[in-house]
């Protein structure tokens, strides 16, 4: 807590999680931090290759302090409350779409604030066509990334939940950071028995080092712009080590045809 306090970045101290002001922030934030507008071009990239081709709308919910739509051009931006820069304000778990009109679903650290991801899954089952693709960039559990999340960020993280719900503080200030892993690691079979219809790809951990060195949206950067690549290098570098130290997992799943 307290180098949490002592990291954390002047611009948000102090101000509520949930007050959508506080999204403005973080947008300015994540242009202005040179290591932490590179994470987010990487992940953007990545999420935009996850993608079909063709025919259909491509929706990114949690918008509000991102800049997505510079790097895939024409998706359509959504956030939970109302904010600058968005085109829509929608609910992950009643998506106002018709059925089969999405070709993808794309999200940068939302599904671990969606207080019912059952509810959203369905709602990717139905608002997808077939072929069309959810594509996340998520916190994932690891024993480096336990120790961090629990240390060094202000929302819960508990991967020993027994069901995928949790109550809802707020829009931001409710979550659970382990979500994404009790859903689709830990909870495999459940899924697949749940939900028939979507594919999991293979999920691809991601960055035990980047994120925290960037200081993320919350914290000080640690490390200035220019060294980004060199840490990406020593990161590829650690091979299957990343399964065990991984920050961040890059997770996909298909609707099936």
């Amino acid at each position: 807590m307290f180098l949490r306090k002592l990291l954390a970045h002047p611009l948000t101290r102090g101000m509520a999680i949930d007050d959508p002001a506080t999204t403005d922030l973080r947008r300015r934030i994540i242009r202005e931090k040179g290591f932490l507008r590179r994470i987010y071009i990487e992940w953007y990239s990545l999420l935009g290759a996850a993608l079909p081709s063709g025919e259909g709308d491509i929706l990114e919910l949690g918008s509000g302090g991102g800049f997505l739509s510079e790097v895939i051009p024409g998706v359509i931006t959504s956030e939970c409350f109302p904010c600058r820069g968005v085109q829509l304000v929608v609910d992950a778990r009643a998506l106002p779409f018709a059925d089969a009109a999405l070709r993808g679903i794309v999200m940068t650290d939302v599904f671990h604030h969606v207080p019912d991801p059952g509810r959203f899954l369905r709602e990717a089952v139905r608002c997808l066509r077939p072929g069309g693709v959810v594509a996340m960039i998520e916190p994932w559990v690891t024993p480096w990334s336990s120790f961090v999340y629990a240390n060094l960020h202000h929302e819960p993280f508990d991967p020993g939940v027994p069901d995928w719900t949790f109550p809802s503080s707020g829009p931001l200030s409710g979550a659970n950071g382990a979500m994404p892993w009790v859903v689709f690691q830990r909870d495999r079979g459940r899924l697949a028995a749940d939900f028939p219809a979507l594919a999991l790809r293979p999920i691809r951990p991601l960055m035990p080092l980047s994120y925290v060195m960037s200081g993320g949206v919350s914290l000080r950067s640690l490390a200035p712009g220019w060294s980004y690549r060199a840490f990406r290098f020593l990161e590829e570098s650690l091979g299957r080590l990343n399964r065990r130290l991984a920050m961040f997992a890059l997770i996909t799943f298909e609707r099936r045809a």
